[in-house]
């Protein structure tokens, strides 16, 4: 198309574009001025497209093809050794007040923050392509779709994306037909290219920011390639921002996976999970039960928008289109649902290392390591080097409908009811195998205090116990207290006797010995058959100081080996140990100063009591 010279560059940026939505248009012609590409892209979520943005990539030195008869139409990509996680210390919240961002976010005043970013992306996309990128988390069919538009200049944002979320056309149509309200998310990997400058596979920028303007909806991401840092459907848009859009209009958006279980009578329950990251929060969603009779289908395995039914019910939807999953743990023999989604390939492996067959390769993927690989920096790697092949945050990104055990109700626009909520961490002692709560705000306080030891997704200091809210704390888009509190109301305003169970679980257990005392794994069906039949009261408990975990005989461990010592270390509840736990609870409770609830406050000092604290 020819187009009109005459025209500023910020006209000719939209000159052809495919809609005539004049909202979007504005930004498009904004950002245009401002980041002064090469080019304007409008993506349309073609497979034609996907393949060509693909074979650049790959040009680039960007994509490596895998074997088609391995890993059909997909591709690695290995990026910067300093851009590998989330970066949390360059992640803001910068909302009007500062009080309104809390302790748990790094705040900086609106307008301060506005320009710094003005002269970070002044001319940034100089020499790249500035793709705009229409896109919907959740279902385009739903009462409320929840719309977006990611702005970028990396082709891998792109691709990622397209596996991630739903986008393109459809979606681009259906916002301009309803005129409606979209999330601004611009991105830029920071690496501008002046004319004779030759790119590098991967560009990114040694300084970072990863803001979100709550208020105002909009999300500025600057100087990194990868995962939640540059895919803002993800964790910006689904957790940080719509955690606020969700206390404003009344609803829960959260860190949880979605798994539907039927129980041999051929009865289904719902249940969403928050774990942290790296916690085993996939190997769950896609968990494969060890138990006669038992189904396990997935919904989701990251992230749970909750929103009251119109039967006073909690329903739950996963807004994502795809895996964005941990590699290394994920294997054939810890979660062969995956795995079986993986190998049908349409991927985009990031960080993983290459066999020598055209095949990829990580940390617990099989049994047998192979004898030799290309590691994630690309060096030759075989079982005799001293460090992993894979680095320990490398990704599978993997379309959700590739899930052979995908519940149907994934496709249902407005989500399905929820029966129960888990709430799970990374624990070495205190922390019971299950232990069901004592009622709905116990288990907001089980939620509110979760803790875990930290692990290579994010970056920092890996092996901290640190407190984690519902496993939300890099993700609350507010003030922590006032996110419990909205926890709080929220369930205030659905029917009390539709309330879901809620469940603290802790995997990682340790024994007397220091050995794992229980298996994990798909052996935590037990664990959840348990729970079910909780729900239906036909399962035996012991109260404890801290709620109810099962007795000896509740848990069916039917073909299970498991020493008596090891289930009764995995059940324990020590007071003394409790004692500690409380202290550090109390310790944690003292940041959040008065937007802390009461009654939450209320269930610390009722533990106390129990414990004889």
């Amino acid at each position: 198309m020819v187009i009109n010279s005459s025209l500023t560059f910020a006209d000719r940026a939209v000159a052809d574009a495919p809609t005539s939505y004049g909202k979007l248009l504005d930004w498009v012609k904004e950002v245009a001025e401002l980041t002064e590409p090469d080019s304007v892209y409008w993506v349309d979520g073609s497979q034609e497209e996907y393949d060509r943005l693909a074979g650049e990539l790959v040009e680039a030195g960007t994509f490596v093809k895998l074997a088609e008869d391995k890993f059909p139409n997909s591709y690695a990509a290995f990026s910067d050794p300093a851009d590998v996680a989330r970066v949390e210390d360059r992640t803001f919240i910068c909302s009007e007040k500062e009080e309104e961002a809390g302790f748990t976010n790094n705040w900086m005043d609106p307008a301060e923050m506005k320009s710094i970013l003005q002269d970070a992306f002044k001319g940034s996309m100089h020499g790249r392509t500035m793709y705009v990128l229409p896109f919907v988390m959740g279902h385009l069919e739903a009462d409320d779709p929840k719309f977006g538009v990611e702005i970028t200049d990396s082709a891998y944002v792109v691709n990622s994306m397209r596996i991630m979320a739903r986008i393109g056309t459809d979606v681009l149509k259906k916002m301009e037909e309803t005129e409606a309200f979209f999330v601004p998310a611009l991105h830029s990997v920071g690496a501008p290219l002046e004319e004779g400058d030759v790119d590098v596979p991967w560009p990114c920028n040694e300084t970072k920011w990863i803001v979100h303007f709550p208020e105002e909806r909009s999300i500025w991401s600057y100087g990194s390639g990868y995962g939640g840092n540059a895919l803002l459907g993800k964790k910006c848009y689904a957790l940080r921002i719509a955690s606020v859009m969700a206390r404003d209009e009344g609803w829960l958006a959260e860190h949880m996976l979605i798994l539907k279980l039927t129980n041999p009578e051929g009865k289904s329950y719902t249940v969403s999970g928050a774990f942290p990251s790296a916690c085993g929060k996939t190997n769950l969603a896609l968990i494969e039960p060890t138990i006669e009779g038992w189904k396990a289908e997935t919904l989701g395995d990251d992230i749970t928008w909750i929103r009251p039914g119109k039967d006073g019910e909690f329903r739950v939807v996963n807004p994502e289109a795809g895996y964005f999953g941990v590699a290394p743990g994920t294997g054939w023999s810890t979660n062969p649902n995956a795995m079986k989604a993986i190998s049908k390939g349409n991927s985009i492996f990031t960080n993983v290392a290459l066999t020598d067959d055209g095949g990829v390769w990580w940390e617990g993927m099989t049994e047998e390591v192979p004898a030799h690989l290309t590691d994630w920096r690309g060096n030759d790697w075989t079982p005799e080097s001293e460090t992993p092949a894979a680095h320990p945050n490398s990704r599978f990104c993997t379309p959700i409908d590739q899930t052979e055990m995908l519940a149907p109700e994934y496709q249902e626009p407005n989500g399905v009811k929820l029966d129960a909520i888990l709430f799970g961490g990374r624990r070495k002692t205190t922390i019971p195998l299950v232990t069901e709560s004592f009622d709905w705000e116990d288990g907001i306080f089980k939620g509110a205090t979760l803790s875990s030891e930290t692990t290579a997704a994010a970056a920092g200091a890996v092996g901290v116990v640190r407190r984690d809210p519902m496993a939300m704390l890099p993700f609350i888009g507010y003030d922590a207290g006032k996110y419990l509190g909205h926890w709080v109301k929220v369930s205030g305003e659905v029917d009390q006797d539709k309330l879901p169970k809620i469940y603290l679980v802790n995997w990682f257990r340790r024994n007397r010995d220091g050995g794992m005392a229980w298996p994990g794994f798909g052996e935590n069906s037990r664990v959840l058959k348990w729970i079910v039949e909780r729900l239906e009261d036909t399962a035996g408990a012991k109260e404890t100081s801290i709620g109810y975990v099962p007795t000896a005989d509740a848990l069916d461990l039917t073909g299970l080996d498991v020493a008596e010592n090891d289930l009764e270390d995995a059940l324990k509840v020590d007071p003394e140990e409790w004692k500690t736990e409380s202290a550090s609870i109390q310790e944690w409770f003292d940041r959040f100063g008065p937007s802390l609830p009461e009654s939450i406050r209320g269930q610390l000092e009722g533990l106390k009591q129990r414990i004889g604290a």
